[in-house]
C-alpha cells in the first residue's frame, strides 16, 4: 500500500511539474510575441467580452463566437476573466489540462492491470508525445481541455461511474462542436467492443445529437445562417455539413482520391511513430474512435490538419494510448521495459516537438521587442485598434481590434482610436512596404498624432 502511494504521489508530482513547464513556455513565446490574433486573440477577446457582458463578437472575424465551433466552455473560463482580465489564465487553464493527461493516462494503465512500471511509463509517454508539447506553444485552443475529458470518461465507463461519465461528455462537447464525432464513435466502440453497453448508448446518442443541433441550429444562428466555417476546407465535397456527409457516400471516387495521397501517408507516419512500438493489429478497436479525425485530416488539403504542430490530431491522441494500453495488458508490444519505452518516446519527443523554436523562430521579434512593449503600454483606454497580427494577442481586451494585413482596407484607417504598426516586422500575411504605407498615410491624416516611434514601431493616437 505505502508503495503504490508513493508512486501516485510521484505522478501526481510529474503532472504538476509537467503543468508548471507547460505554463512557463507558453507565456514565454507570448512574451516574445508569437502568439497570435489567431487563435490566441480570438480567445482572449470573447473571453474577455463575455467577462464584461459584452456580445463576445471576434472583431477580426465579426460574428459572434459561438457561430463558430459552438464552444461553450468559453462561458465558465470567462469567470476567471472576472477575478482578473489577463490571458495567462487561458496558458494556466490549457497547462493544467495537458498535465492532467498524464494522470489519467496513469490512471488508465492501472486500471488495465498493467504493472506499475509500464502504467508510469504510459505516463511518460503522454507527456512526450509531440503533439502535447508542441499544441501548448501554438497559442490556446479549447478543444485541449477535452483531453482530460475524453480519458476521464473512459476511465469512468470502465469504473461503471455513469454520473461522472455523463460530466466528462459534457466537457467534452462543450470544447467544440467537432468533438461531438469523437464523442459518437468514443460510443460505438464503448457499445459494441468495449462492451460497456449503457456508457456506449449514452455517447453515441449524445455525441449525434450536439453535433445536428450545433451545426444545423447554434453555428447558423449565431454567424447570420453561415455553415461551419470549416465547411470551406471540403468546398470539392459540398457547400453545407449535410451535403458533404452525403457526398461521402455518393461520391467515393472523389473521397478516395483525397484518401490516398503521399501527404496522407507523412501525417500517419508522424501521428504513429512515437507509439508504433506498443500497437498490435490485434488490439486497435479503441483506433475505431479516432477515424473521424482521421478522415477529416486525409479530406483536406489545409497542410495545417497533417501535422503534430496545430490541435486537429488531438481527440485521436487518448485513444492512441489506449489502443498501446491494451496491447501491453495482453503481453504485447515490441518493447516492454519502462526504460526502453520511455527512451522511445524520449527519441520521439526530440526529433518531432518544437522545442528548438526558443533558440530559433522564436526570436524573430526580438530586436523590436523593447519597442514593442513600451508602445503597448502607451495604449491607454479600451478604444478600436489597428495592429499586426502578433501584437493583436496582447491588447484584445477591447471591442474593437482589426488586423493591419494585405486585405485590409486603407480607407477604413479613420474608423481607429489607435494604430501600431511594426514595419520591420509586419507579421503574418502582411509585408514591410504594406506596413510602411499604412503609416505614410496616418502621418496624413489630421486627426492622428503619431505619439511614439522606435525601431520602426509606431504607434498613431487619435486626437481627443
Amino acid at each position: 500500500m505505502e508503495a503504490k502511494w508513493l508512486k501516485s504521489n510521484a505522478v501526481i508530482k510529474l503532472t504538476g511539474a509537467s503543468a508548471l513547464i507547460f505554463f512557463l513556455c507558453s507565456s514565454w513565446r507570448h512574451a516574445l510575441f508569437q502568439s497570435t490574433a489567431y487563435d490566441l486573440g480570438w480567445y482572449d477577446q470573447v473571453v474577455y467580452l463575455i467577462s464584461q457582458g459584452q456580445t463576445p463578437i471576434v472583431s477580426f472575424w465579426g460574428y459572434h463566437v459561438m457561430g463558430d465551433h459552438a464552444a461553450a466552455i468559453l462561458y465558465p473560463l470567462a469567470l476567471l476573466y472576472k477575478i482578473y482580465p489577463d490571458v495567462h489564465w487561458l496558458f494556466g487553464v490549457q497547462a493544467i489540462a495537458l498535465a492532467l493527461g498524464c494522470w489519467f493516462t496513469w490512471r488508465l494503465a492501472l486500471q488495465a492491470t498493467l504493472p506499475e512500471p509500464q502504467a508510469v511509463a504510459m505516463a511518460v509517454v503522454y507527456l512526450l508525445y509531440p503533439l502535447v508539447f508542441n499544441i501548448n506553444l501554438f497559442d490556446f485552443h479549447p478543444e485541449v481541455l477535452a483531453i482530460p475529458g475524453l480519458l476521464g470518461a473512459v476511465l469512468a465507463a470502465r469504473l461503471g461511474q455513469i454520473a461522472w461519465f455523463v460530466g466528462c461528455l459534457i466537457l467534452v462537447l462543450s470544447c467544440k462542436a467537432v468533438l461531438s464525432l469523437t464523442v459518437a464513435a468514443m460510443g460505438f466502440w464503448l457499445l459494441i467492443f468495449d462492451k460497456r453497453r449503457l456508457s456506449g448508448a449514452i455517447a453515441l446518442a449524445a455525441g449525434v445529437a450536439w453535433f445536428l443541433i450545433a451545426t444545423q441550429v447554434v453555428i447558423p444562428w449565431f454567424s447570420g445562417g453561415n455553415e461551419a466555417p470549416a465547411v470551406s476546407r471540403y468546398s470539392y465535397l459540398g457547400s453545407s455539413v449535410l451535403e458533404i456527409i452525403a457526398n461521402l457516400f455518393l461520391k467515393p471516387g472523389l473521397v478516395l482520391g483525397h484518401l490516398f495521397t503521399l501527404p496522407n501517408l507523412a501525417y500517419l507516419v508522424l501521428l504513429f511513430s512515437p507509439i508504433i512500438w506498443g500497437l498490435s493489429l490485434r488490439y486497435l478497436t479503441p483506433l475505431v474512435v479516432i477515424l473521424p479525425t482521421l478522415a477529416m485530416n486525409f479530406l483536406t488539403d489545409l497542410h495545417s490538419q497533417k501535422d503534430i504542430v496545430h490541435q486537429y490530431s488531438l481527440p485521436a491522441l487518448p485513444f492512441l494510448l489506449l489502443a498501446v494500453i491494451g496491447t501491453l495488458a495482453q503481453g504485447g508490444g515490441w518493447l516492454r521495459s519502462q526504460r526502453a519505452i520511455i527512451l522511445w518516446a524520449l527519441v520521439a519527443f526530440v526529433a518531432l516537438a518544437k522545442f528548438s523554436y526558443f533558440g530559433s523562430r522564436y526570436l524573430e521579434f526580438l530586436d523590436t521587442k523593447q519597442a514593442t512593449t513600451e508602445a503597448i503600454a502607451l495604449v491607454e483606454t479600451k478604444g478600436s485598434l489597428l495592429t499586426a497580427p502578433h501584437i493583436a494577442p496582447h491588447l484584445t481586451h477591447r471591442p474593437v481590434v482589426k488586423l493591419a494585413i494585405a486585405r485590409f482596407d486603407a480607407m477604413e484607417l479613420a474608423n481607429f482610436d489607435y494604430a501600431l504598426l511594426n514595419v520591420r516586422h509586419p507579421g503574418w500575411q502582411s509585408t514591410p512596404e504594406f506596413a510602411a504605407s499604412l503609416v505614410e498615410q496616418l502621418k496624413n491624416l489630421p486627426e492622428f498624432e503619431l505619439t511614439y516611434e522606435r525601431d520602426e514601431v509606431y504607434l498613431f493616437t487619435k486626437s481627443g
